[in-house]
């Protein structure tokens, strides 16, 4: 069983790699042990990439279930489809998620931690752009107002398959944006410099959402790459957890 933690109430949201756990998991293990101090988790949010392009360019599932070898956690399909009426550019689309591991990932830690007793919102975006982005995280500020309350997941990894110097520089840079809740830095910056950070929408939308949900500042809980779990330093990909707090 997870090690039980002091409960707190000013966690938002989390930003959480979504590599092989041999790779990641040991950077996502501090976004889920803080995680596991949050109170009233019945509904987790998880936005991720859309790494194959399948499927609708925002969607969240038709099914009402997931299952891991941990076994079954519902999707809350209710809330699904108020997002998409809030919205109005989810769409409910079980092939957007079919081959998508971002989403998926994070469940069996969220299964360990909390148990049974919660529900998840699976999100996929496949259109990044700051506009979309935007328009899905005020979506989501309005959507867990109303709902009152949800903790959200933004899953992304950093820079892929570089050098690993060049790699925490470049990613250094961004969390420094991310950090600070500058989208529109944020978005220039991986444009100037051509970022390989797959999920740089999602991470978007929920700094987005954090900010309207009362966050004001952000922390940095550990940054690592693949060359130190498991492979070359000549080519990595980036891993970092981040907390939006309030």
């Amino acid at each position: 069983m997870p090690r039980e933690s002091p409960l707190r109430d000013d966690i938002v949201a989390t930003v959480n790699p979504h590599a092989g756990y041999m790779y990641s998991g040991p950077v996502a293990a501090h976004s889920f042990m803080a995680l596991a101090s949050v109170p009233g988790h019945d509904l987790v949010v998880i936005v991720g990439p859309n790494h194959y392009g399948i499927g609708s360019g925002i969607a969240a599932p038709l099914s009402d279930a997931w299952e891991t070898p941990l076994g079954t956690v519902p999707v809350d399909v209710l809330a699904a489809r108020e997002l998409m009426r809030e919205s109005r550019m989810v769409d409910l689309d079980d092939s957007a998620h079919w081959r998508e591991h971002s989403i998926e990932v994070q469940v069996p830690f969220l299964q360990y931690i909390y148990g049974a007793g919660f529900s998840i919102l699976p999100i996929s975006m496949a259109m990044q752009d700051k506009e979309t982005a935007t328009v899905l995280g005020q979506s989501l500020t309005a959507f867990i107002r109303r709902r009152g309350g949800g903790v959200l997941i933004a899953s992304s990894d950093f820079t892929h398959y570089e050098q690993d110097s060049e790699a925490r520089s470049k990613d250094t840079k961004a969390l420094e944006y991310i950090l600070n809740f500058d989208v529109d830095g944020f978005y220039s910056y991986v444009q100037r410099v051509n970022l390989s950070m797959c999920g740089y929408g999602p991470v978007a939308a929920v700094m987005i959402a954090s900010k309207g949900l009362g966050a004001t500042h952000a922390e940095r809980l550990c940054y690592g790459t693949s060359g130190e779990t498991g492979g070359s330093k000549d080519s990595v990909v980036g891993y970092a957890s981040v907390l939006f707090l309030r």
